[in-house]
């Protein structure tokens, strides 16, 4: 009989911890929301960074710009059901790669600001 009240103390001291574990899960980024909102932070900072340096002329700015405000709505719309799922990811990981690609053209041709 002495065996029955530790296992039910244990069995207790489990549900406890487990279910105050469970709100501290709700607010951590998910790994594909915070892979996805970083490469688009980190691309913002190359914008302004070229555009500081005069290495990115005011219209390849706007353009490079508009093209970062349509991934932040489309990561937007991928997070309103509350996470990204992998397909999601993957056509989001092509956007950012077109647009690392222009950021990295535009910021290495000719062209400079005046």
């Amino acid at each position: 009989m002495k065996a029955f009240p530790k296992l039910l103390l244990l069995a207790l001291g489990g549900l406890l911890l487990g279910s105050s574990a469970l709100p501290a899960q709700d607010t951590v980024t998910p790994r594909r929301e915070a892979q996805v909102e970083g490469r688009a932070a980190r691309q913002q900072q190359r914008i302004a960074a070229g555009a500081a340096s005069g290495q990115l002329t005011p219209r390849e700015t706007r353009n490079l710009q508009r093209r970062e405000n349509k991934l932040n709505r489309d990561i937007g719309k991928a997070e309103a059901d509350g996470r990204i799922t992998r397909k999601e990811q993957a056509r989001l990981n092509r956007e950012e790669n077109r647009d690392s690609k222009r950021i990295y053209r535009k910021k290495h041709n000719a062209k400079v600001a005046p």
